[in-house]
């Protein structure tokens, strides 16, 4: 095991609030399948996020097609005095929705293009293995993470850092779990291009909860941008630490009522 990632495993232990959280995320085992590895392995990543994008940007255009029909025959119901307005507005904002859902979509195949790209141009030049850098990655944000569960200045400034009851730290633990479940073991690992990609994504979005938990517990206000699923992780996280912290709460109380009777 890394060192950064034993010291990490170490401080959900021992972190008094961030404790909350260690129960529900445990190490998991990393699925082992039959597997590629080396240096196309972020390239046949990227390629397959690419084919994804695609299929997603076309779903989403046929949606949106249909949306535009739907939204033309209510309109012809309206005008025929068979529907109301309240079906037209309606109708419009599923439009709307489906029209921006496409745009994005597409965006998102343009920037799955561009990292095809990026990973092609870095087969020849790139020392390192693609899983080597996604480690190294992993590990920057552990490390950025550990300073204020260990800097008792940082702890003190900034506490929100171990708070699992502040929803965007409650997020940021969120994503440490499902980047620990994606991250293959780190001596011999081979991973499978579907692996690693699911191992990128949650390395991304790591990385982006981190930065909004550190904006937010300084006093920034943040607007994050991230998947829904780790936001209901994070509901979670939250609600097993508001549970310990009033169990920690109720057995300290007994504990002081019980000196003062023996008193």
């Amino acid at each position: 095991m890394d060192p950064i990632w034993a010291a990490a495993a170490e401080l959900w232990w021992i972190a008094p609030t961030a404790a909350a959280g260690a129960g529900a995320i445990g190490f998991a085992t990393v699925r082992r399948r039959q597997t590629v590895n080396g240096k196309r392995l972020g390239y046949d990543a990227a390629r397959l996020e690419l084919r994804q994008a695609q299929q997603d940007a076309r779903d989403a255009a046929v949606s949106a097609r249909v949306a535009r029909a739907e939204a033309a025959r209510v309109a012809a119901d309206r005008a025929a005095s068979r529907t109301d307005a309240v079906a037209v507005a309606s109708a419009r904002r599923a439009l709307r929705e489906a029209q921006l859902a496409s745009k994005a979509a597409m965006a998102r195949v343009r920037a799955a293009r561009a990292r095809v790209s990026a990973e092609r141009s870095s087969l020849a030049s790139a020392a390192d293995l693609p899983l080597d850098r996604l480690r190294a990655r992993h590990d920057a944000v552990l490390a950025r993470w550990m300073a204020y569960e260990t800097d008792p200045g940082l702890a003190l400034a900034y506490p929100a850092m171990s708070d699992g009851r502040q929803p965007h730290t409650a997020a940021f633990l969120a994503a440490v779990e499902r980047a620990r479940d994606r991250r293959p073991p780190s001596e011999g690992a081979r991973a499978t291009a579907s692996d690693f990609s699911d191992y990128r994504r949650a390395i991304d979005d790591l990385e982006r909860a981190f930065d909004v938990a550190e904006r937010s517990a300084r006093g920034e206000k943040v607007q994050p941008d991230l998947p829904d699923a780790l936001w209901d992780a994070a509901r979670g996280f939250a609600e097993k630490s508001t549970e310990m912290l009033n169990r920690t709460s109720d057995l300290l109380g007994d504990w002081t009522a019980r000196r003062r009777r023996d008193r």
